[in-house]
């Protein structure tokens, strides 16, 4: 009898560790497919084309409606609604201005879902602040402001920025810095949008292509006094090779346009 039941235990045994051992093997390739769908969501919107931005779009879209309360798949799906209107500005498609006014939207629930699910990481936050910028692009600044967007949208990047101003290549900086340049007087704030954007030329990211714009929007504010006309002329200059060299035609126009204004 002892022998029997060490042997029944022997095989249990086995059984059980089987049985442990394909679940965890279930659950890693879950887990390494999730992994790969994300990524290759990811590198799709990364890619920046409206086409690209798109097919990135509908991947989280789909992988929202399978975990509609999940963090990832909410500020995943508020990034991806952004970036593809993004993308619809830059290339000057028509109607993109209807893109940005429903993304933008679409991007600003998602990302108030993520907030929701897990406020102690800068994501929520950081992608709903720039919905609501890529919304009022398409619908105007006054129109977002008459909607009572302003707080929340200075909410959400200072939060992001407490949490880690390093996400998105320093992201939150930058946008702090733009929030408080294109507000309309007497809500804008010249003075806080240049110490963000001399904050952000003291980071790594100050001469990846990706972040050019920030060059040009300081530029701005610097052509409009005649002390710093020659930075804002040299930032601009800047600007052109590194659109030229990226191949950026967006910011690489903005840029010569400015510098005809000059």
């Amino acid at each position: 009898m002892k022998k029997m039941a060490v042997m029944l235990l022997a095989v249990f045994g086995v059984v059980l560790f089987c049985w442990s051992d394909t679940r965890a093997e279930d659950e890693m390739m879950a887990t390494g497919q999730a992994a790969d769908i994300w990524s290759q969501a990811q590198a799709l919107i990364d890619k920046g084309t409206v086409e690209s931005c798109k097919q990135g779009l509908d991947i989280c879209l789909e992988e929202v409606k399978k975990d509609p309360g999940g963090f990832q798949s909410n500020w995943m799906a508020s990034q991806a609604c952004r970036e593809y209107g993004l993308a619809a500005k830059k290339s000057e498609m028509n109607g993109w201005e209807e893109i940005c006014k429903e993304y933008g939207k679409k991007g600003m629930g998602f990302a108030e879902k993520a907030i929701a699910v897990d406020p102690s990481k800068p994501d929520g936050y950081y992608w709903y602040g720039t919905s609501v910028g890529i919304y009022a692009d398409g619908v105007s600044i006054l129109t977002a402001l008459k909607e009572g967007l302003k707080d929340k949208t200075q909410n959400s990047f200072e939060t992001a920025y407490k949490i880690d101003k390093s996400y998105d290549k320093y992201g939150p900086v930058g946008s702090l810095g733009r929030f408080w340049q294109v507000l309309p007087w007497p809500l804008n704030d010249e003075d806080k949008a240049i110490a963000y954007y001399r904050e952000f030329q003291k980071t790594k990211f100050y001469n990846d292509p990706d972040t050019v714009e920030v060059r040009i929007y300081l530029a701005e504010m610097l052509m409009e006094s005649g002390k710093t006309k020659d930075e804002a002329k040299d930032l601009l200059n800047q600007a052109v090779k590194i659109t030229d060299a990226s191949k950026d035609t967006y910011w690489n126009k903005r840029a010569k346009e400015l510098l005809a204004e000059m």
